[in-house]
């Protein structure tokens, strides 16, 4: 077993990997070793042979890449075999080692919606808070994504933001927007967990009230919104702690208001009903 150690990311991983296809390295044959992950303790370190003098060219797609570097970023022990073990098929001419239908590429598929639905969930669901101190960043937030998707995500909001400075931390590293460039941190600096985990939004009560006054118990599909919105995003929402509680009400019989308690007790202009004839 040929074992090889690297930091984590794509671009470390790509000519490492293209390396090992042109040595002959077969995927039963390597491990991969992520950042300080322990060595098996079971397992024998092989030298791969040298690549012949004459190897094949080793040709893959673009689009396969592009595949492959999204599919990196599904948190799985596997995630580096899996990806090196397509590239190995495609190279030994198993195209259909990438397409869905195929065991692995079924696999890389499902890998890469996944990856694709988080992005879409950190723009979705991040909420911002104003920091309001003079040596940090306009706006921070907390989030915590199930795969690594911050680097690829978060120049979204510097579209967005404008020449507002802003910090987006998670659990394993984050990214900090100056106004004009964006740098990534891995792992998490202290400093920065602290700031965004501590940050107060004054406006998130205000919020709170409106979201829970909008709230519609009568159209509530308990199954279809935690679909889309996740439980264990709620934490993080300033509406969070209020979801349970709305949901509760709705299977207590508040579906049958058609709306929230206190709309429906505020006072409005009666509409009567016109009479036939007129």
């Amino acid at each position: 077993m040929h074992q090889v150690r690297f930091d984590g990311s794509f671009d470390e991983w790509r000519p490492l990997a293209r390396d090992l296809l042109a040595a002959g390295g077969e995927p039963h044959q390597v491990e991969w070793l992520n950042g300080d992950a322990p060595s098996s303790l079971f397992t024998q370190c092989a030298e791969l042979p040298e690549p012949v003098k004459s190897p094949r060219p080793i040709r893959i797609p673009k689009q396969l890449l592009a595949e492959l570097e999204m599919a990196a970023r599904f948190r799985s022990d596997d995630r580096w075999a899996l990806l090196y073990r397509i590239l190995w098929r495609v190279v030994e001419g198993e195209r259909t080692a990438c397409l869905v239908g195929d065991v692995d590429g079924s696999e890389l598929h499902r890998r890469t919606k996944a990856v694709r639905r988080e992005a879409h969930h950190l723009h979705a669901f991040l909420r911002f808070s104003p920091s309001h101190a003079s040596d940090a960043p306009d706006y921070v937030a907390w989030f915590e994504p199930a795969h690594d998707i911050l680097p690829s995500a978060a120049p979204h909001f510097a579209e967005r933001m404008g020449l507002h400075s802003w910090l987006i931390a998670t659990p394993d590293d984050a990214v900090l927007w100056d106004g004009r460039a964006m740098h990534y941190a891995r792992p998490c600096p202290p400093a920065w967990r602290q700031l965004t985990q501590g940050a107060q939004d004054p406006g998130a009560e205000l919020w709170k009230t409106y979201y829970e006054s909008t709230f519609n118990p009568a159209r509530l599909n308990r199954q279809v919104m935690q679909s889309n919105l996740p439980v264990r995003f709620w934490k993080n929402l300033p509406e969070g702690p209020l979801i349970g509680q709305l949901m509760s009400r709705a299977r207590a019989g508040a579906q049958q208001d058609g709306q929230a308690e206190r709309v429906a007790q505020r006072p409005g202009k009666r509409i009567g009903m016109a009479r036939q004839g007129d």
